[in-house]
């Protein structure tokens, strides 16, 4: 129990001695009993929230988003019949075969398997003797499974993939592109898995190119790719891989020309201290696009750095394309998709701006 000055309940937490964060709190109120049924109760919450955002043609998408969902340091992803747990603290690895037993009773899947924040990776192997990538039901999966989403088929490594193995918070920007990708020639900066292109791709882009400083990434988004070249949108689609360091190459290539330029990097403010650094970084890749864009073409921005706000980046972004002396129009911003929810400040660490240059 978690108590004010005044020995006033205020909520129930989990307690992790070894993170920052000493207390994840999983009830705010009177106290009340933490029992089988609450849990239940407590996870088909989160199933409800979720009831209607998706059809057949996606089977990939997060049951479980942390704090966000009253699961602090727990992210439950869903990969076709595959599971992935992912824990950020250490106070969940007692209560881990409670986890396993609950979310397969609810999900039926055809395994689970467990993936680890860096910074409990020690204190799982030496204490609790679980390892990132165990395999915690069913059998071990393939080295890299597949899923759909919105009816396009992408692999994913739940093993030792990035976070759980793929970038589902993108979902929603990438079914954008794919609106506005129509004829275009377009470059995928920081690719990764090459998912945005095989949207643009289903759009009607004349050429997509993947570039990114990562080999193996780059070996995803060409099999990502020709997954998806049975549908007649896809084929057609001339895609090329560049493997290059992303703000090098953006700034080596200027004269090159596309019509729509997608900047997705990984995070560049891990910490407050990054922030700064982070913004410029920011206006940098902004400008250098600006150049690299064709009248009408089609700038889509994005951070995922938690701190930095949706405004500052919004802001860093205007201001590169207005130093670039070209008439810009805004299109829209976004932010998280429904089964990411964000519900409190530090949570807003997905943001997107689309923009179009007019001349």
């Amino acid at each position: 129990m978690v108590y004010d000055r005044n020995d006033h309940i205020l909520g129930l937490g989990l307690f992790d001695p070894h993170s920052p964060i000493r207390v994840r709190m999983i009830h705010v109120g009177k106290a009340q009993p933490i029992t089988e049924a609450w849990w239940k109760s407590h996870l088909e919450s989160a199933i409800r929230r979720r009831a209607g955002l998706f059809d057949d043609n996606t089977n990939g998408f997060r049951w479980l988003h942390g704090e966000n969902d009253q699961w602090p340091g727990l992210v439950l992803d869903r990969y076709s019949s595959t599971l992935v747990l992912k824990l950020y603290t250490a106070a969940w690895l007692p209560r881990l075969d409670d986890l396993v037993k609950s979310f397969v009773e609810r999900f039926s899947p055809e395994n689970l398997v467990l993936r680890l924040s860096k910074n409990i990776c020690s204190i799982s192997e030496n204490e609790f003797h679980k390892y990132d990538g165990d395999i915690l039901f069913g059998p071990r999966p393939e080295k890299s499974i597949s899923f759909l989403e919105s009816g396009l088929r992408f692999e994913v490594n739940v093993i030792q993939g990035q976070k759980t193995g793929f970038f589902l918070d993108q979902r929603d920007n990438r079914r954008r592109v794919e609106e506005l990708s129509g004829q275009r020639e377009v470059l995928n900066a920081f690719s990764y898995s090459g998912a945005f292109s095989v949207y643009a791709a289903r759009g009607g882009a004349r050429s997509v190119a993947d570039l990114d400083i990562n080999k193996h990434a780059l070996a995803s988004a060409k099999r990502n790719f020709e997954l998806n070249t049975s549908d007649p949108a896809v084929r057609p689609c001339h895609h090329e891989l560049v493997q290059a360091d992303a703000f090098e190459w953006l700034t080596q290539n200027a004269r090159k020309k596309y019509d729509m330029i997608i900047l997705d990097p990984p995070s560049l403010a891990r910490r407050e201290s990054e922030r700064q650094a982070a913004l410029r970084a920011y206006h940098k890749l902004s400008a250098s696009a600006a150049k690299m864009l064709r009248p009408q073409g089609v700038l889509v921005a994005c951070s995922c750095s938690a701190h930095v706000t949706a405004d500052e980046f919004f802001g860093v972004v205007r201001q590169a394309f207005s130093g670039s002396n070209r008439s810009v129009t805004e299109l829209q911003t976004t932010a998280h998709p429904a089964d990411h929810p964000a519900t409190f400040k530090e949570a807003h660490y997905l943001k997107a701006i689309f923009l179009t240059m007019r001349t």
